[in-house]
């Protein structure tokens, strides 16, 4: 495994005033993530998991702290900035797969390298190529209310990978799935994993985290209650 730190996140933050006080969704998170790697960040819900998935992927700016993304802070850089690198670095599968329900599978997929700026050509020859390495090179055509569950959450998978990024971020990938759908899902971010992508999972599933994660930040009122790793084939908490 590379010793090459591609996220880092230190003393991290993320509070939100309400009508009853301020509410601490992530307060002073410290990640380190080494480039191919397969993290999960486990909690039950309302956690702070999916607020700490929001911010390593740039979706969300923190309150305080810095996030390292290949040694660059990108904590405070400017939206247009910070899609940039979303849309270069870093691939999403979303729960809810939040395909565009006006466009077909193989248009979802080429959208993201439409942001990039490459060619139609090169776009289409890319998303035909993902899509059949997700077996549905036949629904290209169909639109998402057109395919099951386990179907979109393959396009969205194939989406992720459309710019080639660095890190994959899947929040709750196989919540809205049967078991097998499921598994087949975990089977493409395995493989993933063994062709050098980074893989950091969000679940509340710990049987989930512990069959496929390296290692396990254990969230728990927005902060790491404790880290677990997977050494010689079992788990020990750090």
């Amino acid at each position: 495994m590379a010793e090459e730190t591609i996220i880092e996140l230190r003393e991290v933050a993320k509070y939100y005033p309400m009508a009853g006080g301020l509410v601490k969704a992530v307060d002073g998170v410290t990640i380190k993530i080494k480039k191919g790697e397969f993290i999960a960040i486990m909690g039950p819900s309302g956690s702070g998991k999916s607020t700490s998935m929001n911010l390593v992927g740039s979706l969300d700016l923190p309150t305080k702290g810095q996030i390292f993304l290949d040694g660059k802070d990108i904590a405070h850089l400017d939206e247009s900035q910070l899609a940039q690198i979303r849309g270069k670095k870093i691939g999403f599968i979303f729960q809810g797969f939040n395909l565009i329900p006006n466009l077909t599978a193989k248009e979802n997929v080429m959208l993201p390298m439409l942001f990039q700026e490459t060619n139609e050509e090169a776009r289409e020859r890319k998303a035909e190529e993902l899509l059949g390495m997700v077996e549905l090179r036949d629904r290209a055509d169909h639109y998402p209310n057109q395919l099951s569950g386990g179907q979109q959450q393959r396009v969205a998978i194939a989406r992720s990978l459309a710019n080639d990024p660095d890190v994959i971020l899947a929040d709750e990938p196989t919540g809205n799935l049967d078991t097998q759908t499921g598994e087949k899902v975990l089977k493409f971010l395995d493989e993933q994993k063994n062709k050098g992508k980074t893989i950091i999972m969000v679940t509340h599933d710990p049987e989930l985290a512990m069959k496929h994660a390296e290692r396990i930040y254990w969230v728990k009122d927005g902060r790491i209650i404790k880290t677990t790793a997977r050494h010689a084939g079992k788990w020990k908490e750090l």
